[in-house]
C-alpha cells in the first residue's frame, strides 16, 4: 500500500501538478487552503508527510503547519513556495516546525528525495 502525502495549496494548477508527479509513488491527498487541509488529516490520520504552500487566503502555510504539527507532532512538514525564504520560514526551520524549504517551480527529484528520506527515518 502506497504511503499517504497531503499537500495544500490554493492554486488549483499546482495542485494538478503536484498529484500528477507523485502518484505513481504515493497517495496524493490534495486541500485548497490551510482549513481544508486541517479536515483531511482529520480523515486521513495515516498520512506520514504534509507539504504546504506558503501565501494562501485565509491562513498562510505556517499557520496551517502549526495547527497541523499540535494536533499531528508525529507527522513530517515542509512549506513550498514562489518566494523568497522568509523570516517566518526561517524561524519554523530553526524551530523544527518545519523540515525543509522548497521553492516553486517545484524541484521534482528534491521533494521525491526528501519524502523517500523522511519516510525512511
Amino acid at each position: 500500500m502506497k504511503k499517504k502525502i497531503l499537500y495544500v495549496d490554493d492554486e488549483k494548477i499546482n495542485l494538478l501538478l503536484f498529484e500528477n508527479n507523485f502518484k505513481k509513488f504515493y497517495t496524493v491527498l490534495v486541500a485548497k487552503d490551510g482549513f481544508e487541509g486541517l479536515k483531511v488529516l482529520d480523515e486521513n490520520t495515516d498520512t506520514l508527510i504534509i507539504i504546504s504552500d506558503m501565501r494562501m487566503p485565509g491562513m498562510t502555510g505556517i499557520e496551517f503547519i502549526t495547527k497541523a504539527k499540535a494536533k499531528y507532532p508525529d507527522k513530517k512538514f515542509y512549506i513550498l513556495t514562489g518566494f523568497e525564504i522568509t523570516q517566518q520560514i526561517r524561524e519554523a526551520l530553526d524551530t523544527g516546525l518545519i523540515l525543509e524549504y522548497f521553492k516553486k517551480p517545484f524541484e521534482i527529484k528534491k521533494i521525491h528525495a526528501k519524502i523517500a528520506e523522511a519516510l525512511n527515518n
